[in-house]
């Protein structure tokens, strides 16, 4: 308890401000709400810090890519990718997809786990690595609206609560906790959404 007490003491106002801000934008992206990217914009905005200060490299330089994602999120969900103004439809991936986004994650988990291990003072480069790339991948799925993009969520966000406590980053690791209820929500919202469309597309 004087271990939880004393994290709790240091945790920055910021961290409190970007979980918050974290929470509106899975609330907006469950409903298929395009301002959930700005809020996505400003809470990986003070993470990319946050995690810089406690030596989660990957981490710190995953949120740098949220930031691209958030501006390319928000254009894709209004514009339908298609520049013709139409709203994104849910789609789902095929098997050789998931294949090909699984194996680019586990190959690149080991490139920058050992670089980042012989080269950097980086906690846990491995595991930091593989939820960073994980995220990587996933956030494109979101972008891209993939239905499949929550249980990779699921997966990834269970890991992160290990890491994020072991860093005391304790309103983070009880934010991704949320998320995996959240997840949960979104997955069967966006399901039930998918089956609405006019037509199930896959890609």
């Amino acid at each position: 308890m004087e271990a939880l007490n004393t994290a709790w003491q240091a945790m920055s106002g910021w961290e409190l401000v970007a979980v918050l801000l974290s929470v509106l934008y899975l609330v907006l992206a469950i409903r298929q709400n395009p301002w959930c990217w700005p809020a996505a914009f400003c809470s990986t905005a003070i993470f990319s810090v946050l995690f810089w200060n406690v030596s989660l490299l990957m981490e710190s330089a995953l949120h740098i890519y949220y930031l691209a994602m958030a501006v390319y999120g928000g254009w894709a969900w209004r514009k339908g990718g298609s520049g013709q103004g139409r709203t994104l439809p849910i789609i789902r991936w095929r098997a050789s997809q998931h294949l090909l986004a699984i194996t680019a994650i586990v190959v690149l988990t080991l490139v920058s786990g050992s670089l980042l291990s012989d080269n950097t003072s980086a906690v846990r480069p491995y595991l930091d690595s593989f939820t960073s790339w994980g995220a990587v991948i996933t956030t494109w799925m979101v972008t891209r609206k993939v239905l499949e993009n929550w249980i990779y969520w699921l997966i990834f966000d269970g890991l992160s609560i290990f890491l994020f406590l072991d860093r005391g980053l304790l309103l983070t690791a009880g934010l991704f906790m949320l998320y995996e209820a959240m997840v949960l929500v979104g997955m069967w919202k966006w399901w039930h959404e998918y089956k609405r469309q006019p037509v199930c597309a896959s890609v």
